[in-house]
């Protein structure tokens, strides 16, 4: 039964949130929704964007080591932003104002990747790793995003190029991220799914 996510629970943006931080990031961004763990590749995004105008902004606990602000700060990784844990709100306005969706999870320890179901339901492309779980169950090759090989910074820093290159196709495969979230990943089917399976 795949996890399915309550839309409304997304819906209401807050216009002050969305302003405050369209203002501080524009809009021509990729973002990384979650926490700094083992298998989230963040260290893969930070070296694909290396020397070039690719803006990534991280969102979420990066953890209380900062090696991943030190090693941008060592690279001269200058165009990464660090925001730290932000609130329902702001992760909403983030993910509203975003370009892409950039996910570079590279081990199979990420099973699913709930953050990619909340950035499809705000119309994004998806660039996610080919790692065997779930997350190229939400993430359709060439349909909703690009796949790429997990742990490779050149294809993850190709697909930000490739997305930001075209950016029509990446507003078609946004929207089909948006019509398969709605037809695979709704809260209400999943909790349909679990009270048959139960009732059997």
């Amino acid at each position: 039964v795949p996890i399915g996510i309550c839309e409304s629970e997304y819906e209401l943006l807050n216009q002050n949130r969305l302003q405050f931080w369209e203002n501080k990031l524009g809009k021509n961004f990729f973002l990384f929704v979650g926490s700094q763990r083992y298998y989230k590749g963040l260290n893969i995004a930070l070296e694909a964007i290396k020397k070039t105008t690719i803006k990534l902004v991280l969102a979420g606990n990066m953890g209380s080591n900062k090696k991943l602000m030190k090693y941008a700060t060592d690279q001269k990784i200058s165009n990464v932003k660090f925001l730290g844990e932000v609130s329902h709100e702001d992760k909403c306005a983030l993910l509203k104002l975003c370009f892409g969706f950039v996910f570079p999870s590279n081990l199979r320890s990420e099973a699913f990747g709930i953050a990619l179901l909340e950035a499809a339901l705000m119309g994004k492309p998806l660039i996610s790793c080919e790692i065997g779980t779930g997350t190229s169950f939400i993430n359709k090759h060439d349909e909703t995003g690009l796949v790429v090989n997990p742990g490779d910074p050149k294809s993850l820093k190709e697909a930000m190029f490739k997305l930001l290159d075209k950016p029509l196709m990446a507003n078609r495969m946004g929207k089909n991220a948006k019509v398969r979230l709605k037809k695979f990943f709704n809260a209400d089917k999943q909790a349909k799914a679990y009270f048959d399976i139960y009732s059997e």
